[in-house]
């Protein structure tokens, strides 16, 4: 008699233990959110070329689209016409990290995306899958500059509960981020960044770093001293670090030649290439946000392969099933994507008024909590939702996140924000001489003028956020050119 095998039921099993839970489509909601319009563009590319079952639409606009946005354009032709803003030289040092040659030609731009560039270093490595995939979301807050944009508390807030996320886990995938090229990544400030630069061993090729002692000043100065190395008090700095001064001259030198935005060979001038996701413009209804139809992608099925597998046995073409199921996973996540960046605006825009008729300085206090609490969502959503992505304005094409800071009181007893006061100190900047740099006590003295008064040291952390270097080391750059 022939033995009958009883067939079994698969049975799901919850299991404890540390797993990671972020099913595909969440993570690609939550990436997709992050990346850039170009990134965005690149991402869409590499699927559309992957997934036969995506299609984009014919991008020609219809007649009707074509008269609704004559319509609109033509209720702000008094608008003043936007102008874009000129990026300012915050690089406290040479710009070079580790020069070996003299040619003077600058390095061509990098082929692929920064995050592109250490994705495929994460790919080489031997990592745990949970390694790897919290790495890859660390890659995802990295800023334009290679600095991690929020605390590894914050990050491990935002991660699921479910999967029981561990901070030690956290710094363990930064330990491996900071790792990749270029040198410096993954830093959380300046100081960091510089550290991580001395301690790499390619640091030998600089002929300052020769000298064990010079180095060993170096590294002492970037992770105590950096606010005194700003104020050029070579007497004090020696005494604090406890050198001479000819070692302080030559790690002040090898200081110099780091690099304190890795990232930087894969940036472009955000004010001159920018896409803007979304166009504010003046209607009958008061200022208004509008997703710019150009940033947009048209995605579809492709009818031809959906009809075909209608026809079909599910079994006969499960591959083609499961291609079937990212398409509308890319789809959907494409449009709330955009869904979520014009909700983030319009309630922006509704908030900054002020800006839009009389420009920066009118930028009103704000922070993430606002808009987060006013639409119902986290706020690492609204980070993401405003990170790299921007906003033409009748003063430029702003990134989102420009609209955001703290208020400051003023003389008049009314609230400024700080966003308002990094315009006004960017802008101090921008025109100061570059012989003679304002110090932050000088830049203190002329926002007291104008009716700001806040402390020199608000004036220092502001500057800061804005990656604008100390007044010493500003000059000893211009110096060098």
């Amino acid at each position: 008699m022939q033995n009958i095998v009883p067939m079994t039921r698969p049975i799901l099993e919850l299991r404890p233990g540390q797993h990671l839970t972020l099913t595909p489509q969440l993570q690609q909601s939550i990436r997709l959110l992050q990346l850039s319009t170009l990134d965005l563009e690149a991402e869409i590319s590499q699927v559309l070329a992957e997934n036969p079952l995506l299609d984009r639409e014919d991008e020609s606009p219809s007649a009707e689209a074509q008269a609704e946005s004559e319509r609109e354009s033509s209720v702000q032709d008094d608008e003043p016409a936007a102008e874009r803003e000129t990026p300012v030289d915050e690089m406290p040092g040479s710009g070079g990290v580790y020069p070996d040659d003299d040619s003077g030609v600058p390095e061509a731009a990098r082929p692929d995306t920064l995050r592109e560039h250490l994705l495929g270093q994460l790919a080489l490595t031997r990592a745990a899958p949970r390694d790897m995939a919290l790495a890859s979301l660390l890659i995802d807050e990295l800023d334009e500059n290679g600095y991690l944009g929020s605390p590894l508390d914050e990050i491990l807030g935002w991660l699921p509960a479910e999967m029981e996320p561990d901070i030690d886990e956290l710094r363990a995938a930064l330990s491996l981020l900071q790792s990749f090229d270029p040198v410096g990544i993954g830093a959380r400030d300046m100081a960091e960044c510089l550290q991580l630069q001395l301690r790499n061993p390619d640091i030998a090729r600089l002929p300052e770093a020769a000298d064990a002692a010079v180095l060993a000043c170096a590294r002492r100065i970037c992770a105590e001293h950096l606010p005194l190395l700003a104020t050029g008090n070579a007497a004090r700095l020696c005494a604090a670090v406890g050198c001479d001064e000819p070692t302080f001259r030559a790690a002040h030198s090898l200081i110099l030649r780091l690099e304190p935005r890795p990232g930087r060979a894969w940036t472009v001038p955000a004010a001159e290439y920018a896409v803007p996701d979304v166009i504010v413009r003046k209607t009958r209804r008061g200022w208004q946000a509008m997703l710019n139809s150009a940033a947009v992608p048209r995605l579809q099925i492709n009818g031809l392969y959906a009809q075909m597998l209608g026809n079909q046995k599910e079994s006969a073409h499960a591959g083609l099933q499961a291609q079937l199921q990212q398409a509308k996973w890319m789809i959907r996540n494409v449009e709330q994507r955009f869904d979520t960046i014009l909700r983030v605006s319009q309630a922006i825009v509704e908030r900054q008024t002020a800006f839009f008729s009389q420009g920066p300085a009118a930028m009103r206090p704000l922070i993430l909590k606002d808009i987060a609490g006013e639409l119902g969502l986290h706020e690492s959503t609204i980070s993401r939702a405003t990170t790299q992505k921007y906003m033409l304005t009748p003063f430029g094409t702003l990134e989102l996140k420009r609209f955001f800071g703290t208020g400051v009181s003023t003389e008049g007893g009314d609230a400024t924000s700080a966003t308002a006061v990094q315009t006004y100190i960017r802008q101090m900047v921008a025109d100061e001489n570059r012989a003679k740099p304002l110090s932050d006590s000088q830049i203190m003295q002329k926002l007291a003028d104008q009716g700001i008064v806040i402390a020199r040291r608000t004036v220092a952390k502001y500057r800061e956020a804005l990656r604008i270097a100390p007044a010493a080391l500003r000059k000893a750059q211009a110096s060098a050119r």
